[in-house]
């Protein structure tokens, strides 16, 4: 009977462990807004490369709109210094401009966006929220200028690599906005770092 009771309580036991083990499994952890919406577009068009590469590229953008808007509306509340709060007020505006831009295209295209800060945004935004004063001055100015560089690099390439004229033509177009961006920038981390 001792046997049968111990057999008994380990069957339960192990039972208990399994039920556990699948439930922790099972969690559902929030994907990263990028991924699904590269997901989306990868299983939209899994037979024609050329538009699952053109929607990369407004994947892409998207996300860097998104980064930029909440960055630059964080500089406006945080930052206590004047051309840094302007900077972040241009960000939001014309970001928000450009997002509404890539929206209206990849509608038109059937390409899925992300629609809030992927985690890389995210993880950007909080070590920049950890900052005050100059510190927060600088460390914004030097993430606008990498921020800016990486944009432009990838705005080129969809400029000349894009299949899609429409997608072409838009990356074309905004080029120079990022450009302006990035020399304004540049002006606002040499300023700051005499500081």
């Amino acid at each position: 009977m001792k046997k049968l009771l111990l057999a008994g309580k380990a069957i339960l036991g192990a039972a208990l462990i399994i039920i556990f083990l699948n439930s922790c499994k099972n969690e559902t952890k929030q994907e990263d807004p990028k991924e699904v919406a590269e997901d989306a577009n990868e299983t939209k068009f899994d037979s024609i490369d050329s538009k699952e590469d053109d929607s990369q590229y407004l994947v892409d953008q998207a996300e860097i709109n998104l980064e930029e808007i909440e960055i630059g509306k964080l500089a406006q509340t945080k930052s206590t210094n004047a051309e840094v709060k302007k900077f972040g007020k241009m960000l939001v505006d014309e970001h928000t401009k450009s997002a509404s831009e890539v929206s209206t295209l990849a509608k038109t295209k059937n390409f899925t966006l992300p629609t809030s800060l992927t985690e890389d945004g995210q993880d950007k935004y909080n070590k920049l929220n950890e900052k005050s004063g100059v510190d927060f001055d600088k460390k914004f100015a030097d993430m606008m200028v990498d921020g800016h560089e990486k944009a432009i690099d990838k705005i080129k390439k969809a400029a000349e690599n894009a299949k899609d004229a429409d997608v072409r033509q838009w990356a074309s177009n905004s080029i120079p906005v990022l450009t302006t961006h990035l020399e304004h920038a540049k002006v606002l981390k040499e300023s700051l770092d005499k500081k």
